[in-house]
């Protein structure tokens, strides 16, 4: 019998729109230094977002398609039921449209050559890789505890320096801390998207970090994540930064933000109380990224 639900849906859910903030949040960062420098390049600029979104879609697309192929979507998962697992999307589907996203990628980053040289080659194509092996390929990232790892390196030092190295020809310290600072919190939100799973993780023998270590371990690293971060404009500042109070002062409600999300992750009762943070990480990591551009910029 042929499934007549609209597939719309089901690509809209794939693709994950509260992931997406991960990957537009270290553009913002990355220009907002090369504004600092007085060297912005808005078409650099725009691609770097375009190529960090595909990749990021990739991602998702892979994710769904290998987790459902490797055991971890069930009907036990407490997170939205993803759309190859609820039927909406065939798995070829999926697939193929993994495929076609990454050389949509690959593609808008090849524009990015004429800015930063063959080396961008070796990054994009690092980038996409990693993209489709956090869960597939023949050693899946996530299912081996690298997931964050890679996270922090690929949205962190990779993503925004990067971004200020294709429009300033350079990057130097100020890049390395505002990136270690992005790729921190995007971290956090793989770790809080493994925390919630990690029962059913550990079934299907996915060895994230959650489900090797535990919930102590994991509340430690999202605690320390959102302190280095924090830390990372009075670092800016000691290197010189000329910061306008007001623009700091956002960094207060942030303070609050990031303690209210440690409590939630600490002392949730279930994981579907963990369901909401997910996004809330999301729109915490575009709120500093913003909060800092402005300090910065």
């Amino acid at each position: 019998m042929q499934d007549d639900r609209p597939k719309w849906p089901g690509w809209l859910a794939a693709a994950r729109p509260r992931t997406l903030p991960v990957a537009v949040s270290p553009v913002i960062a990355g220009s907002a230094l090369a504004w600092h420098e007085g060297r912005f390049n808005a078409r650099a600029a725009c691609l770097c977002l375009a190529f960090a979104l595909l990749a990021q879609i990739a991602a998702n697309f892979a994710n769904d398609y290998f987790d459902y192929v490797k055991g971890a979507d069930t009907e036990k998962r407490v997170g939205p039921r993803r759309a190859v697992a609820s039927g909406l999307i065939s798995p070829q589907a999926m697939l193929n449209a993994t495929w076609g996203i990454c050389m949509a990628a690959f593609v808008t980053g090849l524009g990015l050559l004429p800015f930063g040289g063959w080396p961008l080659l070796i990054v994009g194509i690092a980038s996409l890789l990693s993209a489709v092996a956090y869960t597939g390929g023949p050693y899946p990232l996530g299912y081996h505890g690298l997931g964050d790892v890679f996270a922090f390196l690929f949205f962190g030092p990779v993503a925004v320096c990067s971004t200020v190295y294709v429009q300033t020809g350079s990057a130097g310290m100020a890049s390395l801390l505002v990136s270690a600072a992005i790729g921190a919190l995007a971290a956090n939100v793989l770790l809080v998207n493994n925390a919630r799973d990690a029962e059913t993780d550990r079934l299907a023998g996915k060895r994230t970090l959650a489900v090797r270590f535990g919930r102590n371990f994991a509340r430690w690293q999202f605690g320390l994540a959102h302190g280095c971060a924090l830390l990372v404009p009075v670092l800016l500042f000691v290197l010189g930064f000329q910061m306008r109070l007001w623009a700091c002062a956002a960094f207060a409600p942030l303070c609050l933000w990031a303690l209210r999300q440690y409590r939630i992750l600490s002392y949730a009762g279930s994981p579907a109380e963990l369901i909401p943070l997910l996004g809330d990480c999301g729109l915490y990591l575009a709120a500093y990224a913003v909060a800092l551009s402005l300090c910065i910029a």
